[in-house]
């Protein structure tokens, strides 16, 4: 990662700051929490999302293939896994 120079003003501006309390540390630790359980939510559901999906295209290749018990095998595996 490039280092990168600062102007006078943003040295200023980060050493003095504007003042104000922009919000408690309890605050900013309590919007963390939540901003990774929310991650985490959508995580988890991308993840469902792409094993279904990818589980499908499993069951469609092997019931190309004549493999019709492995490809319900893995669509009923599919569902109970939900």
């Amino acid at each position: 990662m490039a280092k990168v120079e600062l102007s006078d003003f943003q040295k200023k501006f980060f050493a003095q700051g504007t003042g104000q309390t922009l919000f408690t540390a309890k605050e900013f630790e309590e919007g963390l929490a939540q901003a990774k359980a929310e991650i985490m939510a959508v995580a988890i559901q991308t993840t469902k999302q792409a094993i279904a999906i990818e589980r499908e295209a499993c069951a469609q290749v092997a019931q190309q293939a004549g493999f019709d018990e492995l490809a319900h095998a893995i669509r009923t595996r599919m569902h109970r896994a939900d």
